[in-house]
Order: structure tokens, then C-alpha cells, then sequence
């Protein structure tokens, strides 16, 4: 079985590089602009700054592999969200909210934050962190900077509507909320079916707001399999099994309910299209055939040690810290959120673009 999905994965890397060059010979992107939103699977650089956070990666070896070095990026290279906006046909990566200038939002916005949440609180025991909500508060404020850029309202609107949008969010209210009661008291008040339901009412609030900021394109990321990543599994233990399943069951609880929202939001929208983005089925480190542990040396928050020398085979890696996938594991993500390779995959990305 892993034989025959690393040749489809092979394949599937071919012909997404074939229309990545295609993409670049064509000159201009599918879509105008992309914006992003989420968390450390795409922050790009906006935790640089804060001071109060232990949610950095802007130290090797994180960005070992990157074109510019240690940017900021929780990865040895790029992020899936860079991945995705270079199969978009975007010719330089999205700038970070952080340091975005004018010249370059047009172009689009990387609001992701290491530690950001649904939920206000949910990152909190890392320190400082661009909360969801404060990302959207961000992004309203760059749609009143590019409306008076382009000095034409309606033309301001009508732009926004053909960009991509990409959010990417969830993780931390597990990771760093749900999981830890000795923090937050979540567990204790909420059953994970009815933390899920909380959850998901929250983010139909949330997305709701990102269609009134103008998006019609909307891609929303399913979570991943937690309870396959080497510091949930280092923290809980497996019982002979190799992830944590109980962790799996619960964020599988909001995976179940964020197809169905999705449904709701372009029943409730027709002008627009939010598309579904089934993780656990593009990313399953359970049927990899590439070792579950860490590439780099971890410290005790399951981030890269500073300065310490990663694994030299690391496109043989499914997870380059405790938490993060590697660039090969992001290529594998992007390219299956791009050109689905199941229909369970997605509504792909190509096919939201050329709405």
C-alpha cells in the first residue's frame, strides 16, 4: 500500500510542477490577490515582533530549505500556504501582515499567527499570538488601505471578489486549550462533542465576517491527525497504537461538523464559494512511509533547539519539529488542496480560482 501511494504521490508532484511551471511561463496569477489566515501551519513571519510569545521560528534551522533563510516560517522551507500561492501563479511569496507595504498588498496579506485560535484564550499559555479575530480586525484594515490605494470603492469590491482566501486555523484550541486543563478549563466544562459544536458555531461567526470583508473564494482547512504528531505522541503515549486516538476522535468531532458548515455558508451566500479542504484525507502521516519522529532536535514546546543541526534526509521526513510538517509533507498538502487526487480530497483550489 505505501509503495502504491508514493508512486501516486510522485505522479501527482510531477504534474503539479508541470502546471507551476506553466503557471510562471503565463506571467500573471489566476487570481488577483490572496489573503491568509490562520495559525503556525502558515504564519510567515508575523510572531517575529512580539516579544511575549515563545511561539517563534525565526532561528535555524527552521528555514534551512527556504529560498530567503529563517523568515519566520515553522518548516525547514515553505509552508503549504506558499506552496498553494506559487501553483496560483504568484511569483514572490505573501508578505507578512507584519511588514507588508502598500505597493504590496495588492497582491494579497499572510495574516497567520503561531499559537492563534478560534477561541480568544486558546494559545494564551504561549504568550502573545494574533488571535482570529484580531487577523480579520487586520485584514478589514488593509481592505480600507488597498480602497483608498485604488481610490475606487466599487472597483475595490469587485477585486476582492476574485481572490483567494485561505484559512487554515483550529489546531491550537486542541493543542493548546482543550488538551491542557491544567491551563484551560474547557474539558472540564465541555464534552469534545460539545466543544466541537462551541467550535464550529464560533468559526461560522468568523467566516461570516471574512464574506462581509468581501471574500468569495474561501478555502477552509479540515485539522490534521494531532494525535499523530511526535509531541502529542511524546506527551500521551499511544498504547501500542501509532497516534493518539482518543486526540484523533475529538478533533475528528470538528472535522464532522466544518463539511457541513462549509455546505450552510454557500447555501446561505450564493455569490460566494467556500471550499473544503478534507486534511486527514490528503495528509495521513499514519499510512507515510517516513518515519514519525522529529528532523530536527526538539525542545520541551516541540520546537527546533536554536542553532542545532537538523536531519540531513529530510525529504524522507513527515514532521520537521513536534509539530509542523516538513516542505516535503507541505508540497504533498498544497498540491492535493490544489488538484484534488480524490474526490474526497476537495472542491480543489484550481477549480475556485477559475470561478
Amino acid at each position: 500500500m505505501a509503495s502504491i501511494l508514493d508512486l501516486l504521490f510522485r505522479l501527482l508532484i510531477i504534474a503539479v510542477l508541470m502546471q507551476f511551471r506553466m503557471n510562471i511561463a503565463n506571467g500573471e496569477p489566476q487570481v488577483p490577490c490572496y489573503f491568509i489566515f490562520g495559525d503556525s501551519l502558515v504564519d510567515s513571519g508575523n510572531n517575529n515582533n512580539i516579544l511575549l510569545t515563545t511561539e517563534k521560528a525565526n532561528y535555524p534551522p527552521f528555514g534551512i530549505d527556504f529560498p530567503q533563510g529563517v523568515t519566520g516560517r515553522f518548516t525547514n522551507g515553505r509552508t503549504s500556504a506558499d506552496i498553494i500561492g506559487q501553483l496560483l501563479g504568484f511569483p514572490e511569496f505573501i508578505p507578512p501582515y507584519a511588514t507588508v507595504t502598500n505597493e504590496e498588498i495588492t497582491s494579497g496579506v499572510n495574516y497567520g499567527s503561531g499559537g492563534a485560535g478560534i477561541r480568544p484564550e486558546s494559545g494564551r499559555n504561549l504568550g502573545g499570538r494574533i488571535i482570529f479575530d484580531r487577523q480579520l480586525l487586520n485584514h478589514a484594515a488593509i481592505v480600507s488601505r488597498l480602497s483608498l490605494l485604488q481610490r475606487n470603492r466599487t472597483f475595490t469590491n469587485e477585486y476582492l471578489k476574485k481572490c483567494i482566501y485561505l484559512v487554515n486555523i483550529g489546531s491550537n484550541d486542541y493543542v493548546n486549550n482543550y488538551l491542557m486543563p491544567n491551563n484551560y478549563p474547557t474539558s472540564r466544562i465541555y464534552t469534545p462533542d460539545q466543544y466541537a459544536t462551541v467550535l464550529i458555531r464560533q468559526y461560522s461567526k468568523q467566516l461570516t465576517t471574512l464574506y462581509k470583508l468581501g471574500a468569495r473564494k474561501v478555502v477552509v482547512f479540515g485539522l490534521t491527525f494531532i494525535g499523530c504528531t511526535p509531541a502529542e505522541i511524546t506527551m500521551f503515549g499511544t498504547d501500542g497504537k501509532p497516534c493518539v486516538e482518543s486526540i484523533n476522535n475529538a478533533t475528528k468531532l470538528f472535522n464532522d461538523r466544518l463539511k457541513p458548515l462549509v455546505d450552510d455558508l454557500n447555501n446561505d451566500f450564493s455569490d460566494a464559494r467556500f471550499t473544503f479542504i478534507n486534511f486527514t484525507n490528503i495528509f495521513d502521516p499514519r499510512v507515510a512511509a517516513k518515519p514519525s519522529v522529529p528532523c530536527c532536535q526538539v525542545q520541551p514546546n516541540a520546537l527546533c533547539v536554536p542553532n542545532s543541526i537538523p536531519c540531513t534526509n529530510r525529504d524522507m521526513y513527515v514532521w520537521y519539529d513536534g509539530f509542523h510538517p516538513s516542505d516535503i509533507a507541505n508540497t504533498d498538502i498544497a498540491s492535493r488542496s490544489y488538484t484534488a487526487l480524490s474526490p474526497l480530497d476537495a472542491y480543489d483550489i484550481s477549480q475556485l480560482a477559475q470561478l
